[in-house]
């Protein structure tokens, strides 16, 4: 596995990879990875690219800079999931090359209207300015790819396929579903600040999505089911949603199809977000 740090390295390395016939399967992360991450580093290996991973913790889109402080760094741990698991290239860009301006604010930055206004948006503002901007960054250095992302993060999925689409990118977005643990939580880095006891309450966040994937005749049955699973669980909602895959509007109760049950909830501080897909059948 090949290391790099600076942005003229990781552009040529993907170059090269291009140029010898190849293609690049770029996997962004953030670091403290997990099986989560390691399931993206094998599918893209499985569909034959040369997988280049990133770690770069983004200041930018942290509303509250106490969260980006917190933020787990592992670095050794996380060279390891990745030769682990087929990643040949990983790249660790400094915060100097990624951001020269920081801790000012950066001059250019990506925005996407409509999808990331409502729910993460709408409690995190700037949040994915933040997102948009840094992967903006990365496809541009990387260069034409696949990009592998995780559904947990579905807004962010929903929010970085717009970008691609209005802005062009030669990149093709492939998604992976979600990775639970034994007890069926969604893996996230943020699931290590749990207590063994809040681990066991936030069990009904991934319980409200599966209560939510039974058909049934409108959204706001589904939302309720959702709210009353979490609430008796003692998680405190952020929101808990059934929304359209594309556009992230909320379902309305007379319309019938394929719709996301997205939620995102508190456990004792701790913010979690899961997701699933779901039907909403037409009235008989």
């Amino acid at each position: 596995m090949e290391l790099l740090s600076s942005i003229a390295e990781w552009r040529n390395y993907a170059s090269e990879v291009r140029a010898s016939g190849r293609r690049v399967g770029l996997v962004p992360t953030m670091g403290a990875l997990h099986e989560g991450h390691a399931s993206l580093f094998q599918k893209a290996k499985s569909n034959g690219d040369v997988v280049l991973a990133t770690i770069f913790l983004n200041p930018i889109q942290f509303s509250v800079k106490s969260d980006y402080e917190a933020y787990p760094r592992v670095p050794e741990a996380d060279r390891a999931v990745a030769l682990a698991n087929g990643v040949d290239c990983l790249v660790e860009p400094t915060l100097d090359e990624m951001w020269p301006d920081y801790p000012e604010a950066t001059p250019t930055k990506v925005t996407i209207k409509g999808v990331s206004d409502t729910l993460e948006g709408e409690g995190r503002p700037g949040h994915f300015n933040g997102v948009a901007s840094v992967v903006a960054k990365l496809l541009t250095v990387t260069g034409p790819c696949r990009a592998y992302f995780g559904e947990k993060d579905f807004q962010q999925i929903a929010v970085i396929r717009q970008m691609v689409r209005d802005l062009a990118f030669d990149v093709e977005i492939v998604t992976c579903a979600i990775k639970r643990d034994a007890e069926g939580l969604a893996l996230s880095s943020r699931n290590a600040r749990l207590s063994p006891e809040d681990h066991v309450r936030a069990k009904c966040i991934s319980q409200a999505i599966a209560a939510a994937q039974a058909e049934v005749e409108c959204a706001s049955e589904l939302r309720h089911r959702m709210r009353t699973i979490l609430r008796s669980g003692g998680a405190e909602i952020v929101y808990a949603e059934v929304v359209d895959n594309i556009t992230l509007r909320p379902a309305d109760d007379s319309q019938a199809g394929e719709y996301r049950a997205i939620i995102t909830a508190t456990i004792d501080g701790v913010r979690l977000l899961d997701n699933g897909p779901v039907t909403i059948k037409a009235k008989n």
